[in-house]
C-alpha cells in the first residue's frame, strides 16, 4: 500500500514537532574555552614554580617552614565552602528565585541574592586573609626580590586576582537581578557562568594550595 504525499509531508511534520535539538549556549561554550586557556596560563605558573624550586631548593625549605599553614588552610576552606554557596545560587538561579521566599535563617528558601552574597563575602574574606599573609611574610623578610618570594608573590598574586575578578562578577550578577524588569534565562546564564568560573578559580587555588603549603 502506497504512502501518499500529504501522508508523508504529515508524517514528517509529526516528527519535526516532536523532535527537539538542545543547542549548546554560545555563552557558556565561550567561558569553556576562556577558561581553557586560563588553564594553560597557570600551568605556565606551576612549571615556573617547579623550576625556580629545582634550582633553588635551599630557599624553598627555608622559607615554606616559615608559612603559616594553619591560617591559611583556614582561608582555603573558606574559599572552597564558596563554591557550595555558589552552587546553591546557581540552583536558585535555575529555578528563577531571585529572592528569599520564607524566613532568613530557612537557607532552603534562600534566592539568588542571598546565596551570591554570601560567596561574595566569602570571597573577600579570602581576599583579606591574603592580604595579611602578605604582610606577615614581608615583616618576616621575604621580598619579591628573592627567588622564592618572586614565585610565590607572582603565582599567588595572580590568582588573587583571578578571586578580585570573580568578586566583580558577583556584583555583576547581583545588579542584574535589582535592574531586570523580569528575571529570566538571559540573567540566570550569567548567574550560571559566573559560577563556572568561580569552581575553576577554586579548584586552581586547592592546587596552588597543596604545592605551596604541603609538598617540601
Amino acid at each position: 500500500m502506497e504512502i501518499g504525499h500529504n501522508d508523508k509531508v504529515s508524517t514528517q511534520s509529526a516528527v519535526a514537532a516532536h523532535a527537539h535539538v538542545e543547542r549548546p549556549n554560545t555563552t557558556s561554550v565561550g567561558v569553556i574555552v576562556w577558561l581553557a586557556s586560563e588553564l594553560m596560563f597557570f600551568a605556565g605558573l606551576f612549571a615556573m614554580y617547579f623550576t625556580h624550586r629545582a634550582v633553588h631548593a635551599d630557599q624553598w625549605y627555608e622559607w615554606s617552614s616559615a608559612l603559616n599553614i594553619q591560617f591559611a588552610l583556614v582561608n582555603t576552606t573558606v574559599l572552597v565552602l564558596s563554591s557550595v554557596t555558589c552552587q546553591m545560587g546557581v540552583n536558585a538561579a535555575e529555578n528563577f528565585r531571585t529572592w528569599r521566599t520564607g524566613s532568613f535563617f530557612d537557607v532552603r528558601k534562600w534566592g539568588v541574592v542571598e546565596w551570591y552574597t554570601l560567596t561574595f563575602l566569602m570571597g573577600a574574606f579570602f581576599i583579606a586573609g591574603q592580604v595579611y599573609e602578605y604582610a606577615e611574610l614581608y615583616q618576616h623578610g621575604l621580598h619579591v626580590s628573592s627567588p622564592y618570594g618572586s614565585v610565590f608573590f607572582i603565582t599567588t598574586g595572580f590568582h588573587g586576582l583571578h578571586v578580585l575578578g570573580g568578586l566583580i562578577a558577583f556584583l555583576f550578577v547581583l545588579g542584574r537581578v535589582f535592574t531586570a524588569k523580569r528575571y529570566g534565562h538571559h540573567e540566570a546564564t550569567s548567574a550560571v557562568v559566573t559560577s563556572y568560573y568561580w569552581h575553576f578559580v577554586d579548584l586552581v587555588w586547592v592546587a596552588l594550595f597543596a604545592t605551596i603549603y604541603f609538598i617540601r
